[in-house]
């Protein structure tokens, strides 16, 4: 996967995933928006060229009070990535080139008043989805709210995802409608952040002949 080109649906008008950016950009707006007054932070893992986050901070009143850390391990997204902070004046916003699979990338942001997991959860294993819900657990801040996203096709795992984020002390802010063509998810953190685990490793991308394999029987 060519993960820049990926990028040139976004800017093709009504394509599925111009569509789910405007609805995450959305959903990122209101947790802003939910913030309390002070300083903010925000970690975004598999950034790309963040364009999710930096097109809503752009012109978010709480701009300013926004410290995020995006980490993206293409060095061409990375580089799309800091252009655009640089270009919207967003100062306090550092683009990390690093493998966001690792723990030790959010070293000193954890946990975060907001957790993006976009692009990422349809392209790992159910195990290593269940893994890293499990880790925002770490990486969410009490109060916080991590919004991610994951196809709808079959096998459909969104409702397994919502089970796993609400078994770790998530409660469901907001969903996607199924017939939306993909699935967008925002979970707001009611428990106390665990440590920041150190030195694991979250999820690894696989390709998607591998995904699409029956699941072994228990």
């Amino acid at each position: 996967m060519d993960w820049q080109t990926w990028h040139d649906d976004y800017d093709l008008s009504g394509s599925p995933l111009a569509r789910r950016l405007r609805v995450v950009q959305e959903r990122i707006e209101a947790a802003l928006d939910a913030c309390a007054p002070g300083p903010v932070k925000a970690i975004s893992l598999c950034a790309g060229q963040g364009r999710d986050l930096l097109g809503v901070l752009a012109a978010h009143p709480r701009r300013a009070d926004v410290r995020a850390r995006l980490v993206e391990l293409d060095p061409r997204n990375a580089a799309a990535a800091r252009q655009a902070a640089a270009a919207a004046g967003l100062d306090q916003v550092e683009v990390l080139t690093a493998d966001a699979a690792f723990t030790d990338c959010y070293q000193g942001m954890a946990p975060a008043d907001l957790v993006l997991a976009c692009g990422i959860f349809g392209n790992i294993t159910d195990e290593d989805i269940e893994r890293t819900v499990d880790a925002c657990s770490q990486l969410c801040a009490t109060g916080g709210t991590v919004i991610w996203t994951r196809h709808r096709d079959a096998p459909d795992v969104v409702p397994l995802i919502c089970d796993w984020f609400g078994d770790r002390g998530f409660e469901l802010s907001w969903l996607s409608d199924p017939e939306a063509g993909f699935g967008v998810g925002a979970h707001r953190f009611t428990g106390h952040p665990k440590p920041l685990a150190l030195g694991e490793r979250l999820f690894t991308f696989v390709d998607r002949d591998t995904l699409r394999e029956p699941r072994a029987e228990p």
